[in-house]
């Protein structure tokens, strides 16, 4: 062997070794950088004309397995869907209070259902008090309140998921233009020949950011370039970026319908089942609506007890007015069988006038009018809103009804009831449900009083059987089972207003506590995973350092090679001169 190839030799193992060194300390010092995987050069003998000419440093290569490199994207995706429904499971919980109906906290939606009916059960011991009429007004007004605001926070919850899904895939479109920039850069270097290990290790970052907010499918070509698509198939990176639309709602309501996630102009909503995004997507579009429907369920409920209680009372003494509820027109058909009495009053509840009107003889709304103003004392129009008003013509008077034997509209209700003259409660679901309002501020109003139905009254007597009754009717009405229809995850069920609520909430609760467990095992299978990752592809210091020792011996030794060299060559050129 000559001299020559000698030097080439140590040469190429010093340059071998040297830029072994350096890529190990590049791992040492990026041991703890995220997504970083150790890095390793790869050599292979060179060869020339049949015999060893030295080392030759081939590549530099990242150990990523690919296998666990898709496991871990696989549970990043599942991971994001786990916290995010935990997240948002413990948000509704927090709205919603505690399980108990009568917890000390009083903050339940049930709590405050049972508070309405203790208020109610003192109020029926003394119908007459004010302050007693007052509090039980408080007090359903209390559970008003709150059906209204956790409606309002159930839909400001799918706002806020509606929100977060336009920033994630914000966020995704982000990650694919890295990534195809970064397609650019590796395609390139590998055709200079440069390492890409740095770039594939960033590209797999990227990589995971968009697993972990949406379940997508992916491979590498083999020119080194990335493609990525959903895991239904709808391209989003093949030489060029997808870019992914969506733009967020304004504000959620029960009606709102909201945009497409759209790609290319094809709606991928359904596409996305994984990840931040899906979760999103499952509780805006299906959890947060089941539970409005639950609590919508509720409170028609209750506006429809409620209501129809209320509307076979009076005040005490009647008011001067009654204005329904409901939406007519005098043109309407009146389906009207049985008998209603209607009263006027002095301002002590004696009996001014009567008289008994025969519904069956009646065919429209504009007949009923017609009747009640041939009433003495009495009159009635259709407002401009669309509503019956019964009036007594003298303002210190009131108007009192009751139904004798009458049944009106399919539902058989009272006349009273099915024009919703003497309602309790205004509104149709949760989001709208209130106290009516006149009520609040004259407490004096409520309906705890009937009027008499004897075949005769005597002008001059008290017309009204002031009783406990109808407050008992009230108190009784929440102890008694409520037919309530499947909604959201309670099917129909017979139980009270407080069971119902407390279900609703217990069931917030179990979700809320399953999210949790499922959050924890979801994290504890990604963890695992990292580790292996990390193990099979990370850093390890102390094996790093002892490659570094190992390499500074083979540096050392390649070294000593020229040292030989140049004593030979010396010990030549000493020969020669002699």
């Amino acid at each position: 062997m000559t001299f020559s190839a000698i030097r080439s030799i140590a040469g190429s193992a010093l340059s071998a070794s040297q830029l072994s060194m350096q890529v190990s300390s590049a791992n040492i010092a990026n041991a703890d950088t995220e997504g970083y995987s150790r890095k390793s050069v790869v050599q292979s003998a060179s060869v020339t004309g049949g015999s060893g000419s030295g080392v030759a440093v081939t590549a530099i290569s990242a150990n990523v397995d690919k296998y666990l490199l898709a496991d871990l994207l696989a549970a990043a995706s599942a991971l994001g869907s786990a916290t995010t429904m935990a997240s948002f499971a413990n948000s509704l919980q927090a709205q919603l209070g505690n399980t108990s109906g009568s917890d000390d906290t009083g903050t339940s939606l049930a709590a405050t259902i049972t508070a309405l009916q203790t208020a109610l059960s003192s109020l029926s011991g003394t119908p007459e008090s004010d302050t007693l009429k007052g509090l039980a007004l408080s007090a359903l007004d209390a559970v008003a309140s709150q059906l209204r605001e956790t409606s309002s926070s159930v839909q400001g919850l799918r706002s806020d998921a509606d929100h977060q899904i336009e920033d994630a895939v914000g966020t995704v479109n982000s990650a694919l233009e890295q990534i195809a920039d970064l397609n650019k850069q590796i395609v390139a270097a590998k055709a200079r020949g440069d390492s890409t290990a740095d770039l594939e290790d960033q590209r797999n970052a990227a990589l995971k950011s968009i697993t972990g907010l949406m379940d997508v499918s992916y491979y590498v070509t083999s020119r080194g370039e990335m493609r990525i698509s959903t895991s239904s198939g709808t391209t989003l990176l093949d030489s060029s970026v997808h870019t992914i639309s969506y733009s967020a709602a304004a504000t959620a309501a029960t009606g709102t319908v909201f945009s497409a996630i759209a790609v290319d102009g094809k709606d991928i909503t359904g596409e996305i089942k994984s990840g931040t995004i899906g979760a999103l997507i499952n509780q805006r579009d299906n959890v947060l609506p089941a539970t409005q429907s639950e609590l919508d369920t509720l409170a028609a409920q209750l506006i429809l007890a409620v209501n129809t209680l209320s509307n076979t009372g009076t005040a005490s003494p009647p008011p001067s007015g009654l204005t329904g509820s409901a939406s007519v027109a005098a043109a309407d058909a009146l389906d009207a069988t049985g008998t209603t009495r209607v009263a006027v009053t002095d301002s002590d509840g004696n009996l001014v006038f009567y008289q008994d009107i025969d519904l069956s003889t009646l065919s429209t709304v504009g007949d009923l009018v017609d009747a009640l103003n041939a009433v003495p004392g009495v009159s009635a129009s259709i407002s401009s809103a669309g509503k019956l008003v019964i009036s007594a013509t003298d303002s210190t008077q009131g108007i009192a009804l009751g139904d004798i034997d009458a049944s009106v509209g399919t539902a058989n209700a009272g006349l009273s009831a099915y024009f919703g003259l003497n309602d309790l409660l205004a509104g149709t679901s949760a989001t709208d449900i209130s106290v009516r309002k006149d009520l609040l501020p004259s407490s004096s109003l409520l309906p705890v009083s009937a009027l008499d139905t004897s075949a005769t009254l005597t002008a001059g007597e008290p017309a009204l059987a002031t009783s406990a009754g109808l407050a008992q009717d009230l108190s009784a009405l929440f102890s008694a089972g409520q037919s309530f229809a499947w909604a959201g995850s309670i099917g129909s069920i017979t139980t009270t207003f407080a069971d119902y609520a407390a279900k609703l909430v217990g069931n917030a609760a179990t979700r809320a506590a399953g999210a949790q467990t499922a959050e924890a095992s979801k994290q504890s299978a990604y963890d695992a995973l990292s580790a292996s990752l990390s193990s099979a592809s990370g850093v390890n210091l102390d094996e790093e350092t002892a490659r570094i020792s190992e390499l500074q011996q083979l540096y050392s030794t390649a070294a000593q090679l020229f040292e030989v060299l140049n004593a030979m060559f010396e010990a030549l050129l000493s020969a020669a001169k002699s």
